[in-house]
């Protein structure tokens, strides 16, 4: 079988959890030898076009087309009409490749594939992952960006013959939008099993939270900051915030750390290891790898219940608050802090067994492989 996987970007020449899913999505096909053509993209053209991120047996099956990302005006909704720009370019480059037997589109990479659909006979599947556009934000400014993207989304979804869900509350959004359950495909993202902690558990003495994140407002720091300062005088914790959050948005304690932002999987890694708590108090999310690391790494998680965040953390492994409320949030930070320690170490290890048992790679691959296997012998 090949595969087109159309794509924003790769990981790590691309950040972004669409973008390390991708990464995955490639790998994984390779080592179960489907054939992929992955066309790609980054903003700034990588020396190495065909992606020294993957093994030499890995690249035996995967054809990589570079596609340049067009820059256009910066006026309101210039990204949608850059993805559309980008999305004709890998479609022009689609067409003169030899047929595949499966497309599968990342977000709004295939705007002007499935508008003509039909000259390349391949079923096609789409993940548009958080679906931010339809969930809660911040503020105004925020609603009226995510209101343009409603319309070309939905144009996708209607368009494609599936639409992979990562599940939970992401789920019902799509059936609210008149998509048929039968379209669905429900499948989490999944995480190397390389990331699982295989080091004893311990929790620290003064408990240890960590934030990692990008600096966008839909991801919450305000509302993280303004909690934290408010549990500072009188709980002893520390944490330590990953991500280019800008200086002037820093607070001054003993007590946290700003990494900026780290593209070593090893220090990433290596923080998460040492660390009790993750929060993520957005107000919209897909299905976060980031929580995934965490859990691997043997984390309790604090997080918004959003999108399908739900499932992955349960009264097990951690704690879900309402997106925005800084309230809920400064009181599930001051109930880990003094959270009894074997009530913790429970919690740490329950986050363990749920990525091995449900959300490795290995099994990932397996329900994407048979949901386009069965697709495919629909189309037949």
């Amino acid at each position: 079988m090949r595969i087109a996987l159309l794509t924003d970007g790769i990981y790590p020449n691309v950040i972004g959890g669409m973008q390390k899913h991708s990464f995955y999505l490639a790998k994984y096909f390779a080592l179960n030898k489907i054939k992929v053509d992955l066309y790609h993209t980054a903003p700034n053209e990588p020396d190495e076009k065909e992606l020294t991120v993957f093994s030499k047996e890995e690249k035996e099956f995967i054809r990589c087309y570079f596609i340049p990302f067009p820059v256009l005006d910066k006026l309101p909704g210039h990204y949608i009409r850059e993805s559309y720009a980008y999305s004709a370019a890998v479609f022009e480059q689609l067409k003169k490749n030899a047929p595949v037997d499966f497309i599968y589109v990342q977000g709004l990479t295939g705007m002007k594939l499935l508008e003509n659909k039909d000259q390349l006979k391949a079923p096609v599947g789409i993940n548009f992952h958080g679906l931010e556009m339809f969930q809660q934000t911040a503020n105004l400014k925020s609603k009226l960006q995510q209101y343009l993207f409603r319309s070309p989304v939905l144009k996708a979804m209607k368009s494609a013959d599936i639409v992979f869900s990562l599940g939970g509350k992401l789920t019902a959004i799509i059936e609210s939008k008149h998509i048929p359950s039968k379209k669905i495909s429900q499948i989490s993202i999944g995480i190397d099993s390389s990331w699982i902690r295989q080091i004893p558990l311990k929790v620290n003495p003064k408990r240890k939270f960590v934030f990692v994140g990008r600096y966008e407002r839909r991801k919450g720091i305000e509302e993280l900051t303004r909690a934290i300062k408010q549990l500072l005088p009188e709980n002893s914790f520390t944490i330590e915030l990953i991500g280019a959050i800008p200086q002037e948005k820093q607070l001054q304690s003993p007590n946290i750390y700003y990494h900026g932002a780290i593209s070593d999987v090893q220090k990433i890694k290596n923080i998460l290891l040492a660390a009790d708590v993750l929060i993520c108090p957005s107000y919209s999310e897909g299905m976060p790898t980031v929580i995934l690391e965490a859990m691997a790494s043997g984390m309790a998680i604090i997080a918004s219940d959003v999108g399908a965040v739900g499932e992955l953390v349960s009264k097990k492994n951690g704690i879900l608050v309402p997106p925005g409320n800084i309230e809920a949030l400064k009181e599930v930070m001051q109930a880990m802090i003094a959270i009894e320690e074997n009530t913790l170490l429970e919690m740490k290890a329950a986050s363990i067994k749920r990525v091995t048992d449900h959300f490795t790679w290995e099994q990932i691959i397996v329900k994407t492989i048979d949901s386009i296997t069965k697709m495919r012998q629909k189309k037949q």
